[in-house]
């Protein structure tokens, strides 16, 4: 039956004209509701995500803000400044064991396209790859889950992380990329091998992922190839020995494994061709391992290491708000013990691929620590996001069943306080940056000083004020790690100044090579000695010290 005109179906009389305005309700919730129920809530979460990490990249950058930059953040950020002018493979530059060629260097690279050189590019860099490596551990401990376990799972393990220790966790962590940006990597390639397990381009990937990884940093070894050959040798040990099953059952353990050992090869060998092809070379890799009266000692460190890794180094402290948010910053490395220990007891009858991998990973590398491989702390960072991820997947469906989780969110709003109070600490003078802006001031332009304050310096006065490393007694001699060989050069370059200070270049060496300046200044606890003659022409003649002893402590 058809309705007749003024007249619905059910046939009452419609108004033949609406009330002005009254169709604008109608319009507003027929937008309200045409993107549907689930669309809104991938909305609201999309625009939930983006707020959080424009408000940890702001935290992360004013907390880094609170240390000063050092040379060894600015000889990277000097590298990738020589990438984006052309220097593709650092020709001349002389590397340690690491050359963050294929990981830091990139992001700096894109920061000084969009800012130029300074000081803020290693903290930009800083910041976002803290908190890449925070978002990359949310999402690996999430695995499969959805809903409410997957948000306890992903709020463990990022607030595990959330909130580094000021001082010497800033340091470690946040002063430049360094190790941070490598263990990102490494939760990038397992975060792969969780998604998409049975897809045939996963091995490729993962041997292309570690292999950029070996090529910037050894570390990697440790954490990401040795991790799959174990756990793969592991699996095909259980299945054809101790359960006679075909090798077949365990392909894609073997597979993997089979993978890392290619990436180590291939990052090993594109290192030989971009030293072959004339580009940067690195210094040997020196395995020293720790006498066995020093073990006790390399414990206490390795705990002692921990402790700042997890923001929870309360020794040594008064009893105030800081040491507090240390002891509270003691759960999280609490859950992460806990978490180990539960990895560690399934790790022979589980079918978890990457909980098996974190473990093997943090465990090597704390061993690689203990034994004395890796001796600084920050060489072990990567037991900090991997034990928070296996926190996250391991225990977080337990904890919310037991309803432990108002007693979680309450820590985290600890370490949420704590974090505020981090970023809203002051910035810490440059002393770089206000080196350089004298030494502009006095048009001194080209120059020479002890390794930490060379290239911090270069980098701080935005390249206005370029100083160069030099070291040796009784003569000095050019700078040979982290530096471009071509700065000694004095057919290319010009020095007139050198610069002493506590802890770098002292008078007896400098007057014995380049004799008597002929102006001397003094800028706080820096004193510059001037010349009107070249001094690379006299440092050329001179000895040119080992690599080793110019090596900077702490770098790799």
């Amino acid at each position: 039956m058809t309705a007749e005109p003024g007249t619905t179906a059910r046939g009452t009389t419609a108004p033949d004209t609406a009330e002005p305005g009254a169709a604008e309700p109608a319009r507003r919730r027929t937008w309200a509701t045409g993107l549907g129920t689930g669309r809104r809530v991938v909305f609201l979460l999309a625009t939930g995500l983006a707020m959080a990490v424009a408000v940890l990249f702001f935290c992360y950058l004013r907390i880094s803000a609170t240390m000063a930059i050092e040379s060894d953040g600015g000889a990277d950020a000097l590298q990738a400044w020589a990438i984006l002018h052309g220097n593709l493979l650092l020709h001349g530059w002389h590397l340690p064991a690491v050359s963050f060629y294929t990981l830091d260097l990139p992001e700096y690279l894109l920061i000084e396209l969009a800012r130029g050189l300074g000081a803020d590019v290693i903290h930009v860099g800083a910041a976002a790859t803290y908190m890449l490596l925070v978002l990359l551990a949310a999402m690996l401990a999430r695995e499969t889950a959805t809903g409410r376990q997957a948000a306890v799972r992903m709020l463990i393990a990022a607030g595990i992380l959330i909130a580094p220790e000021l001082g010497s966790g800033v340091k470690t962590l946040l002063e430049s990329p360094d190790h941070v940006g490598t263990a990102a990597l490494v939760l990038g390639t397992w975060l792969l091998v969780d998604r998409a397990p049975q897809r045939w381009y996963v091995p490729p990937a993962v041997a292309l992922l570690l292999a950029a990884g070996v090529i910037a940093d050894s570390t990697v070894v440790v954490t990401g190839v040795l991790p799959l050959v174990s756990v793969g040798a592991v699996r095909a040990y259980q299945a054809r020995i101790m359960r006679g099953q075909p090798l077949g059952s365990v392909r894609r353990e073997l597979t993997l494994a089979a993978a890392a050992l290619a990436a180590a090869a291939a990052g090993r060998a594109a290192l030989a061709l971009i030293s072959a092809a004339g580009g940067f070379t690195m210094a040997p890799a020196g395995v020293n391992l720790v006498a066995f009266g020093d073990l006790p000692q390399h414990v206490l460190d390795a705990v002692d290491a921990l402790l700042l890794l997890f923001g929870a180094d309360f020794t040594g402290r008064n009893l105030d708000v800081a040491a507090g948010f240390a002891l509270l910053h003691l759960v999280g490395l609490g859950l992460a013990a806990w978490a180990a220990c539960r990895a560690a007891r399934r790790f022979f009858g589980e079918d978890d691929l990457v909980s098996a991998l974190l473990l093997a990973g943090l465990l090597l590398n704390l061993a690689a620590y203990l034994l004395g491989w890796r001796q600084a702390t920050r060489e072990m960072v990567a037991v900090l996001p991997m034990s928070a991820v296996l926190a996250g997947r391991l225990l977080g469906t337990g904890l919310d069943r037991a309803r432990m989780t108002p007693a979680l969110a309450a820590v985290l709003a600890g370490y949420l306080a704590s974090l505020g109070l981090a970023a809203a600490s002051p910035a810490a003078p440059d002393p770089g940056e206000q080196l350089g802006a004298w030494l502009a001031a006095h048009h001194l332009r080209y120059g020479l000083a002890g390794y930490w304050q060379a290239n911090s310096v270069t980098v701080a006065s935005r390249g206005q004020v370029a100083v160069r490393a030099v070291a040796g007694s009784p003569f000095l001699g050019r700078g040979t790690l982290l530096a471009d060989q071509s700065w000694y050069d004095p057919r290319r370059h010009r020095a007139s100044f050198v610069i002493l200070a506590p802890g770098g270049l002292t008078e007896e060496p400098v007057l014995a090579t380049f004799g008597p300046p002929r102006r001397v200044y003094h800028d706080g606890v820096y004193t510059v000695l001037v010349w009107s003659k070249n001094l690379l022409a006299d440092l050329s003649r001179a000895a040119v010290p080992r690599p080793a002893a110019a090596r900077p402590p702490h770098h790799g």
